[in-house]
Protein backbone atom coordinates (compact mmCIF):
# COMPACT_ATOMS: atom_id res chain seq x y z
CA UNK A 1 0.00 0.00 0.00
CA UNK A 2 0.91 3.38 -0.41
CA UNK A 3 2.24 5.67 2.05
CA UNK A 4 -0.38 6.86 4.83
CA UNK A 5 -1.31 10.08 5.32
CA UNK A 6 -1.81 12.11 8.82
CA UNK A 7 -4.53 13.79 10.02
CA UNK A 8 -3.93 16.31 13.07
CA UNK A 9 -7.57 16.13 15.24
CA UNK A 10 -8.88 18.51 17.33
CA UNK A 11 -7.83 16.67 20.32
CA UNK A 12 -4.51 17.35 19.30
CA UNK A 13 -3.23 13.55 18.38
CA UNK A 14 -1.80 13.25 15.07
CA UNK A 15 -3.88 10.14 13.24
CA UNK A 16 -2.35 7.61 10.42
CA UNK A 17 -5.05 7.05 7.22
CA UNK A 18 -5.47 6.51 4.14
CA UNK A 19 -8.48 7.60 2.08
CA UNK A 20 -9.72 6.60 -1.31
CA UNK A 21 -12.31 9.12 -2.81
CA UNK A 22 -15.15 7.63 -4.78
CA UNK A 23 -18.59 7.39 -4.63
CA UNK A 24 -21.20 7.66 -2.24
CA UNK A 25 -21.62 5.97 0.49
CA UNK A 26 -18.24 5.62 1.43
CA UNK A 27 -16.74 2.79 3.62
CA UNK A 28 -15.32 3.52 6.89
CA UNK A 29 -12.92 0.72 8.42
CA UNK A 30 -12.68 0.89 12.33
CA UNK A 31 -10.06 -1.93 13.80
CA UNK A 32 -9.82 -3.96 16.61
CA UNK A 33 -8.00 -3.27 20.32
CA UNK A 34 -4.06 -2.90 19.50
CA UNK A 35 -4.50 -3.40 15.88
CA UNK A 36 -3.52 -1.32 12.66
CA UNK A 37 -5.43 -0.36 9.51
CA UNK A 38 -2.48 -2.74 7.96
CA UNK A 39 -4.39 -6.33 8.62
CA UNK A 40 -5.73 -8.34 5.88
CA UNK A 41 -9.83 -7.17 6.53
CA UNK A 42 -8.69 -3.31 6.04
CA UNK A 43 -6.19 -3.51 2.93
CA UNK A 44 -8.89 -6.16 1.61
CA UNK A 45 -11.99 -3.75 2.11
CA UNK A 46 -9.52 -0.99 0.53
CA UNK A 47 -8.93 -3.25 -2.48
CA UNK A 48 -12.19 -3.67 -2.99
CA UNK A 49 -14.09 -0.45 -2.56
CA UNK A 50 -11.39 0.76 -5.19
CA UNK A 51 -12.84 -1.99 -7.53
CA UNK A 52 -15.67 -0.88 -6.83
CA UNK A 53 -15.46 3.49 -7.26
CA UNK A 54 -16.37 3.60 -3.79
CA UNK A 55 -14.95 5.87 -1.05
CA UNK A 56 -13.26 3.69 1.43
CA UNK A 57 -11.34 5.37 4.59
CA UNK A 58 -8.97 3.38 7.28
CA UNK A 59 -7.12 4.68 10.46
CA UNK A 60 -5.15 3.96 13.28
CA UNK A 61 -6.28 5.31 16.86
CA UNK A 62 -3.97 6.58 18.30
CA UNK A 63 -1.40 4.89 20.48
CA UNK A 64 -1.73 2.57 17.98
CA UNK A 65 -0.10 1.52 14.43
CA UNK A 66 1.94 4.80 12.95
CA UNK A 67 -0.45 7.00 14.55
CA UNK A 68 0.59 9.28 17.99
CA UNK A 69 0.70 8.40 21.59
CA UNK A 70 1.31 5.67 23.47
CA UNK A 71 -1.06 3.02 23.58
CA UNK A 72 -1.22 2.39 27.21
CA UNK A 73 -1.87 5.88 27.60
CA UNK A 74 -5.67 5.54 25.43
CA UNK A 75 -8.87 4.18 26.09
CA UNK A 76 -12.30 3.41 25.03
CA UNK A 77 -12.89 7.11 25.05
CA UNK A 78 -10.20 8.48 23.22
CA UNK A 79 -10.49 5.82 20.30
CA UNK A 80 -14.16 6.60 19.98
CA UNK A 81 -13.45 10.85 19.88
CA UNK A 82 -10.45 9.83 17.07
CA UNK A 83 -12.74 8.11 14.94
CA UNK A 84 -15.91 10.53 15.14
CA UNK A 85 -12.99 13.49 14.48
CA UNK A 86 -11.40 11.86 11.36
CA UNK A 87 -14.51 10.45 9.84
CA UNK A 88 -16.45 13.83 10.64
CA UNK A 89 -13.02 15.60 8.70
CA UNK A 90 -12.75 13.27 6.16
CA UNK A 91 -15.95 11.89 4.80
CA UNK A 92 -19.00 13.33 3.55
CA UNK A 93 -22.67 12.22 3.99
CA UNK A 94 -23.96 8.96 5.24
CA UNK A 95 -21.47 6.17 5.51
CA UNK A 96 -21.50 2.10 5.89
CA UNK A 97 -18.93 2.08 8.96
CA UNK A 98 -17.32 -1.28 9.59
CA UNK A 99 -16.03 -2.47 13.14
CA UNK A 100 -14.06 -4.86 13.57
CA UNK A 101 -13.71 -6.66 17.52
CA UNK A 102 -13.36 -3.25 19.25
CA UNK A 103 -14.14 -1.56 16.35
CA UNK A 104 -17.67 -3.09 16.70
CA UNK A 105 -17.96 -1.57 19.81
CA UNK A 106 -16.23 2.28 18.29
CA UNK A 107 -19.33 2.00 15.52
CA UNK A 108 -21.92 1.16 18.09
CA UNK A 109 -20.38 4.97 20.10
CA UNK A 110 -20.32 6.73 16.87
CA UNK A 111 -24.00 5.40 15.99
CA UNK A 112 -25.09 7.11 19.14
CA UNK A 113 -23.23 9.96 18.55
CA UNK A 114 -23.75 10.91 14.90
CA UNK A 115 -26.62 8.77 13.60
CA UNK A 116 -27.18 11.00 10.85
CA UNK A 117 -23.37 9.64 9.20
CA UNK A 118 -24.73 6.38 9.43
CA UNK A 119 -25.71 4.38 5.89
CA UNK A 120 -25.37 0.91 7.26
CA UNK A 121 -22.97 -0.83 10.16
CA UNK A 122 -21.77 -3.92 9.55
CA UNK A 123 -19.58 -5.68 13.01
CA UNK A 124 -17.59 -8.15 12.82
CA UNK A 125 -17.21 -10.12 15.89
CA UNK A 126 -17.85 -6.85 17.48
CA UNK A 127 -16.75 -6.71 21.06
CA UNK A 128 -19.15 -3.78 22.85
CA UNK A 129 -18.28 -3.37 26.27
CA UNK A 130 -15.60 -5.93 26.19
CA UNK A 131 -13.20 -3.79 29.22
CA UNK A 132 -16.04 -4.92 31.16
CA UNK A 133 -18.02 -8.24 30.42
CA UNK A 134 -15.03 -9.94 29.18
CA UNK A 135 -11.77 -8.38 30.81
CA UNK A 136 -12.54 -7.15 34.48
CA UNK A 137 -15.19 -10.05 34.60
CA UNK A 138 -12.51 -12.47 33.58
CA UNK A 139 -9.85 -11.44 36.16
CA UNK A 140 -9.15 -12.75 39.67
CA UNK A 141 -9.68 -11.05 43.02
CA UNK A 142 -5.69 -10.99 42.76
CA UNK A 143 -5.36 -9.90 39.43
CA UNK A 144 -8.39 -6.99 40.08
CA UNK A 145 -6.65 -6.12 43.76
CA UNK A 146 -3.18 -5.58 40.85
CA UNK A 147 -5.00 -3.84 38.70
CA UNK A 148 -6.25 -1.38 41.26
CA UNK A 149 -2.83 -1.30 42.61
CA UNK A 150 -0.40 -0.78 40.25
CA UNK A 151 -2.53 0.58 37.58
CA UNK A 152 -2.03 -2.17 35.31
CA UNK A 153 -1.61 -5.80 34.43
CA UNK A 154 -0.21 -7.93 31.96
CA UNK A 155 -2.35 -11.13 30.75
CA UNK A 156 -1.23 -13.06 27.65
CA UNK A 157 -2.75 -12.75 24.13
CA UNK A 158 -3.18 -15.84 21.84
CA UNK A 159 -2.66 -12.86 19.47
CA UNK A 160 0.72 -11.45 20.01
CA UNK A 161 4.03 -13.07 21.96
CA UNK A 162 4.43 -10.75 24.15
CA UNK A 163 1.70 -9.79 26.88
CA UNK A 164 -1.31 -7.30 26.62
CA UNK A 165 -1.03 -4.74 29.31
CA UNK A 166 -4.39 -3.82 30.32
CA UNK A 167 -4.65 -0.38 32.54
CA UNK A 168 -7.20 0.57 34.90
CA UNK A 169 -7.59 3.53 33.23
CA UNK A 170 -8.56 1.60 30.16
CA UNK A 171 -11.28 -0.60 32.42
CA UNK A 172 -12.17 3.13 34.49
CA UNK A 173 -13.55 4.74 30.99
CA UNK A 174 -14.59 1.59 29.47
CA UNK A 175 -17.52 1.46 32.02
CA UNK A 176 -18.42 5.10 30.97
CA UNK A 177 -18.72 4.22 27.38
CA UNK A 178 -20.96 0.62 27.71
CA UNK A 179 -23.34 0.82 24.97
CA UNK A 180 -25.73 -1.81 26.15
CA UNK A 181 -26.49 -0.66 29.44
CA UNK A 182 -29.16 2.37 28.27
CA UNK A 183 -31.67 1.75 25.01
CA UNK A 184 -29.57 1.70 21.84
CA UNK A 185 -31.38 3.03 18.53
CA UNK A 186 -29.84 1.64 15.26
CA UNK A 187 -32.04 3.70 12.67
CA UNK A 188 -30.43 1.67 9.56
CA UNK A 189 -28.98 -1.76 8.36
CA UNK A 190 -27.38 -2.99 10.80
CA UNK A 191 -25.63 -6.55 9.77
CA UNK A 192 -23.44 -8.61 12.35
CA UNK A 193 -21.09 -11.39 11.19
CA UNK A 194 -19.69 -13.31 13.87
CA UNK A 195 -17.60 -16.85 14.01
CA UNK A 196 -18.64 -20.10 15.61
CA UNK A 197 -15.32 -20.63 16.48
CA UNK A 198 -14.53 -17.34 17.94
CA UNK A 199 -12.68 -18.06 21.16
CA UNK A 200 -12.78 -14.60 21.96
CA UNK A 201 -16.09 -13.01 21.76
CA UNK A 202 -18.51 -15.52 22.76
CA UNK A 203 -22.08 -15.97 20.32
CA UNK A 204 -23.68 -14.66 23.58
CA UNK A 205 -22.44 -11.12 22.68
CA UNK A 206 -23.70 -10.14 19.09
CA UNK A 207 -26.97 -12.63 20.29
CA UNK A 208 -26.79 -10.02 23.22
CA UNK A 209 -26.53 -7.21 20.54
CA UNK A 210 -29.83 -8.04 18.35
CA UNK A 211 -31.68 -8.27 21.79
CA UNK A 212 -30.98 -5.10 23.22
CA UNK A 213 -30.93 -2.90 20.15
CA UNK A 214 -33.44 -1.19 18.43
CA UNK A 215 -34.32 -1.29 14.48
CA UNK A 216 -36.29 -2.80 11.64
CA UNK A 217 -33.28 -4.22 10.08
CA UNK A 218 -30.62 -5.45 12.38
CA UNK A 219 -29.58 -9.39 11.72
CA UNK A 220 -26.81 -11.76 12.66
CA UNK A 221 -24.92 -14.13 10.08
CA UNK A 222 -22.70 -16.93 11.49
CA UNK A 223 -20.01 -18.33 9.52
CA UNK A 224 -19.33 -21.88 11.02
CA UNK A 225 -15.72 -22.75 11.67
CA UNK A 226 -13.91 -19.19 11.34
CA UNK A 227 -12.23 -17.83 14.55
CA UNK A 228 -11.77 -14.02 15.56
CA UNK A 229 -9.98 -12.81 12.73
CA UNK A 230 -12.54 -13.27 10.04
CA UNK A 231 -9.47 -13.30 7.74
CA UNK A 232 -9.62 -16.40 5.60
CA UNK A 233 -11.30 -15.97 1.88
CA UNK A 234 -14.04 -16.94 2.55
CA UNK A 235 -14.95 -14.59 5.34
CA UNK A 236 -13.56 -11.97 3.51
CA UNK A 237 -16.21 -12.40 0.89
CA UNK A 238 -18.87 -13.01 3.40
CA UNK A 239 -17.76 -9.30 4.46
CA UNK A 240 -18.13 -7.98 0.73
CA UNK A 241 -20.65 -9.65 0.13
CA UNK A 242 -22.72 -8.23 2.85
CA UNK A 243 -21.26 -4.56 2.60
CA UNK A 244 -22.57 -4.86 -1.05
CA UNK A 245 -25.92 -6.29 0.04
CA UNK A 246 -26.74 -2.70 1.89
CA UNK A 247 -25.29 -0.71 -0.84
CA UNK A 248 -27.34 1.54 -2.87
Amino acid sequence: MANCKFFDAPSGRRLAYHHLEGASPGVVFLGGFKSDMEGSKATFLQDWAKNQGRAFLRFDYSGHGQSSGEFTDGCIGDWAQDALEIVSALTSGPQIIIGSSMGGWIALLLARAMPERFYGLVGIAAAPDFTEDSIWAGLSELQRATILRDGQIELPSEYADSPYIFTRHLIEDGRKQRVLLEPLTLPFPVRLLQGTEDASVKLSVPLKIVEHAMGADIRLTLMKGADHSFSTPECLELIANTVADISP
